[in-house]
C-alpha cells in the first residue's frame, strides 16, 4: 500500500471565499467544484508530506498549512495587493527557507515558503 495524496480540508460556510486567496493570489487551479466542496490544486508534481510540529520555528506559532512557492517575494507582493497582511516575515530562516505567515480568509495561518 502507498499513500498517493494528502488533502488538507478546511471547514467554511463560504466556499467561494477561497477563490481570491488560493486561486487569484496563489495561482492554484480549481480541480473540482461541487458547490459544497471546492478543491484547488496544481498539475505540478509534488511530494506527499505531513508535518507534526511543537512550534513553527523561530518562536512562531504552528501554521495550519505550508505552501511552497518558487518566489516568496512575489507571493508576498500578491498577498499585500489583495489585502492580506503578513503576520510574520518575510524571514530568511537558518534551516534554509525564506518565508512569511499570512491568514487565509478562514483565519487559517498559512506558511508561504521557498527553499533558498
Amino acid at each position: 500500500m502507498k499513500v498517493r495524496r494528502i488533502v488538507a480540508n478546511i471547514e467554511t460556510p463560504d466556499i467561494a471565499a477561497a477563490k481570491r486567496f488560493y486561486q487569484d493570489v496563489l495561482g492554484l487551479d480549481v480541480l473540482m467544484d461541487q458547490g459544497w466542496i471546492a478543491t484547488y490544486g496544481s498539475e505540478e508534481r509534488m511530494q506527499v508530506q505531513v508535518s507534526f510540529m511543537a512550534e513553527g520555528g523561530s518562536g512562531t506559532p504552528v501554521p495550519d498549512l505550508s505552501i511552497e512557492v518558487d518566489d516568496v517575494d512575489a507571493a508576498l507582493a500578491g498577498m499585500k495587493k489583495a489585502g492580506f497582511a503578513a503576520e510574520y516575515g518575510p524571514a530568511d530562516e537558518p534551516w534554509g527557507v525564506r518565508r512569511f505567515y499570512v491568514r487565509d480568509p478562514f483565519g487559517r495561518l498559512v506558511n508561504i515558503l521557498a527553499h533558498r
